[in-house]
């Protein structure tokens, strides 16, 4: 009786209205709890931000003081001029940009061979490059160490990008679930259309690959625009040094200047802000299509 007066005067029930405000308070809940965890994880880089524009003196001052007193700009300007900043960031671009941009191209290439070709023992090779994954870097150290002297490579950017331009495993496992996802028709179409593997690759699944793309790029030029630890092992003079070593400089044991260091980092993570924000949208995506989150 209770079910069919209410659908006679047409109010909505009483369970449903419940479970709408359950929801209500779930999702208020939930943009509480993220909104804390953002701020909290962001009050470093708001710190760093503040210390920047701080004079040195100010920096450890307690209570903190988040806003400045007084504002000055004057470690950015010195820190660009006595630390050669802009050559940093030249040395750090070109490291950056041209080993990302050759793995992404041989990692495509040889993720569209394990997801479209089949040839014997596919499984198993892409089985054993998934392995070396789990190798940890400090174990291959010391032998490309050894190697690239003996080539004579050391003192120059060699050893920081031509291994990259071979493709790394973390990016040809990707670019495989990626071209995995997409449907068969597009090959089908190639093949009747007289095309061949490569031009299959580069002139119909590459131009859907583009949130792909820019997952790598942002992934691979972020990890080799803060790689410290290469540089520090094959670079020796100073006019090859990347951002992270010049900002190492900054923190020395006899001098500290953490304003000047703060005003550097800040310079250094400019270019990394931008193209995460411009490549945000695509990035996003191909977490959700590649099943990388899971």
């Amino acid at each position: 009786m209770i079910e069919s007066k209410s659908e006679s005067t047409g109010a909505i029930p009483r369970y449903y209205v419940g479970q709408r405000e359950k929801r209500i308070i779930f999702k208020t809940i939930s943009y509480i709890v993220v909104t804390a965890g953002a701020f909290t994880m962001l009050l470093p880089f708001f710190w760093m931000l503040s210390t920047s524009f701080k004079p040195e003196r100010g920096v450890f001052q307690m209570p903190p003081q988040w806003i400045p007193q007084p504002f000055t700009t004057e470690h950015y300007e010195e820190v660009w001029r006595v630390n050669n900043m802009a050559r940093g960031m030249w040395n750090s671009f070109f490291v950056a940009f041209t080993s990302t941009a050759g793995e992404i191209f041989t990692s495509t290439l040889a993720g569209f061979a394990f997801a479209r070709i089949r040839f014997p023992g596919r499984n198993f090779l892409f089985g054993m490059l998934l392995l070396t994954m789990m190798i940890p870097g400090v174990v291959t150290m010391i032998p490309a160490f050894i190697l690239f002297r003996e080539l004579g490579w050391l003192n120059s950017f060699r050893p920081l990008i031509i291994p990259l331009l071979f493709g790394t495993p973390f990016a040809l496992f990707l670019s495989r679930q990626f071209f995995t996802g997409l449907p068969s028709e597009l090959e089908d179409a190639g093949k009747v259309d007289g095309a061949n593997f490569f031009q299959i690759y580069w002139r119909i699944f590459m131009p859907q690959a583009k949130p792909l793309v820019a997952t790598l790029f942002v992934l691979g030029f972020m990890a080799r625009w803060n790689d410290f630890l290469g540089p520090l092992i094959y670079l020796q003079q100073e006019k090859l040094y990347t951002l992270p070593l010049l900002l190492a400089r900054l923190n020395t044991l006899y001098v500290q200047k953490w304003s000047m260091l703060m005003a550097g980092s800040m310079i250094a993570l400019l270019p990394i802000l931008i193209l995460f924000l411009l490549l945000q949208r695509f990035f996003i995506e191909s977490v959700a299509f590649s099943g990388l989150k899971g």
